[in-house]
Formats: structure tokens, sequence, C-alpha cells
């Protein structure tokens, strides 16, 4: 019989392998079946459900339905929708565009909200059991980023081709990751989690104290706009967030786009980019253990000018390098960069607002980060960094985006290093 934590484990692993199935390489198969210059309104939809979508599931697990079995309904839709996509694709090389669209809107809506959920899930099923969340809860968490990149290299390496299944890393069109399979391999995994879900241990229902609509909706943390230091902190969170879904967005395309190039076209790099960018999340599991020492050692000043930074070098090492030796080292190194431009500005960012703001308003004050960073940064953020790329690239018949990629990447890299300018200047730590 398994324990408390091997099932929360698992329960991790499927969470994030079903979103890590398609978030870094949609945008290879987007490119091919003439969606391209939509690339960054798929990663946009995502941070718009995330303004609402957390907001009222968290209504409904707190009042109507159990948290567990909640989870796996919205996993059950998200993944039946994912289906739908890969039916999609199966029936037709250029899919109709504005229901292929609203179908994913309708995927990314149930499967949002259940990033929070899982965590809802997580902590009342350990502290039911007499565990510490704190001490317990971290060891768990890991085993989701490990789902999401054990599905990144899944998808990168498995090949349906002319009815037979292999595996393989050189290059082949039909890899998942340039396919509606990608799709299948997240839908499926959602309809199994959503099995899951319905055999965890129950979270019961507790009775909530009355509160207002704008303490239910989490209004009440607006007010902590009214503190300038607060403001100034939520607004660079608004500006560092709009980095988040960039790289998610577009770095897959951007080095599988060298196999239009003689020079790189059979270069392990070119061919495996879903492979090569998951050193990303590797660096992200790592990292988030240098986050204690960092923010007791210099405080939250120096960790988020650190993880601005860390932007600037994972734009500027991608606008240098290429998929041949020596230039793969500076892709290594801007992914190996990720983890800490990603951990020291959300891990960090979380765990200062958790330490700023009054017990009461704590839970809205996080709603507030994410919606800052996740909601309206990565949106807005997405949206015009599509603008960039479109502008400066194109895709090609061969399903290739192609262009003057060093002048996009350097456009971020110099956002982002105003942003950290700016900051630096305009934003005052607390004295000890």
């Amino acid at each position: 019989m398994w324990n408390v934590k091997t099932r929360l484990i698992v329960m991790n692993f499927l969470e994030f392998a079903v979103w890590g199935a398609y978030l870094t390489c949609m945008g290879n198969y987007l490119g091919k079946v003439g969606m391209g210059d939509e690339i960054s309104w798929f990663y946009a939809i995502q941070g718009i459900v995330s303004i609402f979508m957390p907001t009222i599931m968290g209504i409904i697990a707190d009042r109507y339905i159990q948290p567990q079995r909640l989870l796996g309904i919205c996993h059950l839709i998200a993944g039946l929708a994912m289906i739908g996509l890969c039916y999609m694709g199966m029936t037709s090389a250029q899919p109709d565009k504005v229901t292929f669209i609203a179908l994913y809107t309708l995927s990314v809506a149930f499967y949002m909200p259940t990033l929070a959920l899982s965590n809802t899930v997580a902590f009342t099923i350990l502290k039911d059991h007499g565990y510490d969340t704190i001490k317990d809860f971290p060891p768990i968490r890991v085993f989701g980023t490990v789902g999401f990149i054990a599905t990144m290299w899944f998808v990168n390496c498995a090949t349906l081709d002319n009815g037979s299944f292999f595996f393989t890393l050189s290059e082949n069109v039909n890899k998942f990751q340039y396919t509606y399979m990608q799709f299948f391999v997240s839908g499926v995994l959602g309809v199994l989690l959503f099995l899951y879900c319905m055999f965890l241990p129950k979270c019961k229902l507790v009775a909530k104290t009355s509160q207002s609509l704008s303490e239910t909706l989490g209004f009440d943390a607006f007010k902590l706009f009214k503190t300038k230091r607060m403001a100034l902190f939520f607004v660079f969170s608004c500006l560092l967030g709009m980095c988040l879904q960039v790289t998610n967005g577009y770095a897959t395309p951007f080095i599988t786009s060298f196999k239009g190039v003689e020079e790189y076209a059979n270069s392990f790099a070119a061919n495996n980019a879903t492979l090569l960018i998951s050193l990303s999340q590797v660096a992200e599991a790592l990292c988030i253990l240098l986050i204690p020492f960092f923010l007791k050692r210099y405080g939250i000043k120096i960790v988020m000018l650190i993880a601005i930074f860390a932007w600037v070098g994972r734009f500027g090492l991608f606008g240098l390098g290429n998929p041949a030796f020596p230039g793969v080292i500076l892709f290594v190194l801007s992914c190996i960069v990720y983890g800490v431009a990603f951990d020291f500005f959300n891990v960090s960012g979380g765990l200062f607002v958790d330490q700023e703001c009054e017990p009461k308003v704590r839970a809205s004050a996080q709603g507030l980060f994410m919606l800052m960073t996740n909601g309206l940064g990565a949106t807005i953020g997405t949206l015009l960094a599509g603008e960039v790329i479109n502008k400066y690239c194109y895709w090609t018949e061969a399903g290739f985006l192609i262009g003057d990629w060093q002048s996009a990447w350097f456009i971020f890299a110099g956002f982002a290093f105003v942003v950290g300018i700016a900051f630096m200047i305009m934003f005052k730590e607390k004295k000890a």
C-alpha cells in the first residue's frame, strides 16, 4: 500500500507532466499548420485565463466540491480538449484556426487552476495526516519538475512513422515535438490524472467565516498599493513577468529554425530542441536550493536584481549562440541561467510577499503577485514578444521560423536590462 507522500509524489509528477508534453514545443507544430503568427496568442491565453479561473475554482473548492475531486474534474475537461486538438490535427493538415484556438482555450482554462488546486490538495492531505508542510512538501513538489522534464524528453524522442512507434535522437519530421501527438500525450495523462484523483484521500470541506465579496475575490490585497515599496514591487513584478513565457513560446522554434541552415541542419541541438530546452527545467529544480541562502545573506533587492540580470543573460546568450560547437555552449549556459532567472524571481518574490503582508491578506497578496506576473505580465509580454518576432522573422514553407533572431533576442535582453537598472534605482529595501 502506498503511503501518503508517495501518492502525492505521483500526483505532482502527473500534474506537471501534462504541461511539459506541449508547453515548450507547441510552437513547432503551430508553425507547420499555418498558425505560426498566432504563437504569442496561444501563450497569452494561458495568462488571460490565469487572471480569473484560479479564483473561481478556488471558491468552488472552498465551498462546494472537495479539492481532490475538483482537481480531477478540471484535468478531465482539459485532457479531453487536448485529445480533441490531436483529433483536429490528425484529420486536417491545417485545422480550422478558430475552432482550434477555442478548444485550446477550453483546455488551458481548466488546466491553469490545477496548479493552485494541486497545492491545496497536497497541503490539506499532508496536514490531515500529521505532516509538516514546510518540511515535507518541497521534496514532493520537486517531482512535478521531474514530470515536466520527463514528458519533454518523451515527446522529443517519441516518433510515429508509417505506423511504427520508436524513439530517436536523429532527425525525423514525425517526432512528437513537431506533430499533434504532443497534445495526445498531454490529454491521455490528464485523463489518467482524473482517474488517479478519484482515489486520493478526501480533503474535507471546512466551514469558512463569512467574507465580503471583495475579500472572497481577493480584492482587499490591492490596498497594498498604498505602500510605495509594495506598489513598486508589484509593478516591477509585472514588468519582469513579461519575460516569463517568451522562451517557452519561441525557444524551440528558434533552435529548430537552424535546421533550415545547411551548416547546422544535422546538429544534435537543432534536431532535439525540446531535449536541450529541458536543461532549463533541470536548472530550475536545482536553483530552488540556493534561494534560502541568498535571501538570508543578501536580501530581496539583491536576489531580485540577480534574477533580472539573469534574464538579460537568458536572452543575450540565445542571441549569441548557435547549435554547433562551441556556439551550443552558449545555448546550454542560457538554459542554466534560466534556473536563476525563474526561481530567484518567482519563488523569492512569493516569499517576500509572505513576509511583508499581514496574515489576513497573505493569501490574497499571493494571488495579486500571481496576477501581476503570470497574468498581466506574462500576457502583455508574450503578445509584445510575438510582435517583435513576427517583425524580424517569418515562417518558411518547410515550417522553419527564420530571420533576424539575434535582433529579437537582443531587444528582449535590452528590455530586461532597463528594468534591472530602474529596479536598482527605485526600489528601496527595509533596513534591518
